[in-house]
């Protein structure tokens, strides 16, 4: 069987394969430009795995074309005779008649991208990653990455390799004494994958949420939206990860993920029970020499007992890679930048100390603010 390698079909199907990639690409872009407000959307987090989402991408622009159904007589051409100022024909006055009336500010225009919550997860936590991860402890773990690295003789269309199955066809004829590049089927040759196994660090995120009576639905809302997308990021970029949960209200335990997120919210607050139960979960199971420690708390603020908590943190900031606090503020007196009393505690008693990492979300937009200020892979401690 023989065949040919088409100049002209090879480079239009490039030129459509760039023309896809740049609209992707500005795709993309526009979605980096709004994540605060994409990874937000409750229905977002409320999806499915595989499950194809919607989101709306402002200022985007895409040709399209415009139909006038305006019933008003139009032509198409001027009866000749006009002069510069003559006014041609005036539309209704605004108060005359009935319906509704035009407005005057510009619109938005906006496009409706369609991903599944995979690609928007790859796409939000593309440059994120654990801050201060240590040689501490080593798994051998399949990796996301592919990798062409041989090749076949046999494959799909899209991995044919036209450069070698051109060389390969250059040969045969040569030996046959037929110069030229005509191609037949033993010459294609295809790129061929594996997917790599690759070291990762062993680390160990502990995941505790204030589950007391004073967590309001808007708190118990962003703590969610929080500890989602950060399950969303470890699963996809640190395979290897273990993850605790801890709910506490004046009692501390340990839960598992989907009571995690269903437990309502109730009784009073003691976040130092949260705390430790997370030194004894250690202590048992994660020996700081051998695993990344990362415990984060999402809170209000309002606690009973600050100082037990302050030398709680105190103690775990020896052997943790990082200290995570989150504290969420949903009455208006509290939208300045100033911290609940816990929080206060927290930053009297640690300053600056590179261990432990303050946030405070006001609105859910900042979700993403608090993603990336706990996630900061370039953060590098001098004491490690």
């Amino acid at each position: 069987m023989s065949g040919s390698l088409s100049a002209d079909s090879w480079d239009l199907h490039r030129r459509a394969e760039r023309d896809r990639q740049r609209h992707n690409d500005k795709v993309k872009e526009a979605i980096r430009r709004n994540l605060g407000d994409v990874i937000s959307q409750q229905d977002i987090i409320t999806s499915e795995n595989g499950k194809i989402i919607k989101i709306p991408i402002r200022g985007l622009e895409l040709p399209r074309i415009r139909f006038d159904n305006d019933e008003r007589d139009r032509v198409g051409q001027g009866s000749g005779g006009s002069k510069p100022g003559d006014v041609l024909g005036r539309a209704g006055q605004p108060g005359q008649g009935a319906g509704k009336q035009a407005g005057q500010e510009p619109g938005v225009d906006f496009y409706e991208a369609e991903l599944t919550l995979e690609e928007l997860t790859e796409l939000v936590f593309q440059d994120l990653g654990l801050p201060n991860l240590e040689d501490r402890g080593v798994k051998q773990v399949p990796s996301d990455y592919v990798d062409f690295n041989s090749i076949a003789r046999k494959g799909v269309a899209s991995n044919l390799d036209r450069k070698r199955t051109l060389m390969e066809a250059y040969r045969r004829n040569a030996r046959e004494g037929k110069p030229g590049w005509q191609v037949r089927k033993e010459d294609m040759r295809y790129r061929s994958w594996e997917i790599v196994t690759e070291p990762q660090r062993n680390a160990v995120i502990i995941a505790m949420r204030d589950v007391s009576g004073s967590m309001g639905e808007f708190e118990a809302y962003i703590s969610r939206a929080f500890y989602f997308w950060m399950l969303r990021f470890l699963r996809k970029k640190y395979t290897s990860a273990e993850i605790v949960f801890i709910t506490c209200h004046t009692e501390a335990r340990e839960v598992d993920e989907h009571s995690f997120f269903s437990l309502g919210d109730s009784g009073g607050t003691k976040m130092s029970e949260a705390y430790k139960l997370a030194m004894q979960v250690i202590e048992q199971r994660f020996n700081p020499r051998e695993w990344n420690i990362y415990p984060f708390l999402f809170t209000d603020g309002y606690n009973w007992g600050d100082q037990e908590c302050v030398d709680l943190v105190k103690k775990m900031a020896e052997f943790c890679n990082q200290i995570g606090y989150g504290e969420i503020a949903n009455e208006p007196s509290s939208h300045s930048d100033s911290y609940a009393p816990l929080g206060q505690a927290y930053e009297e008693a640690f300053g600056d100390n590179p261990r432990i990492c303050l946030v405070k979300i006001r609105d859910k937009t900042e979700v993403w603010a608090a993603l990336k200020k706990f996630f900061n892979k370039e953060k590098v401690l001098q004491t490690l």
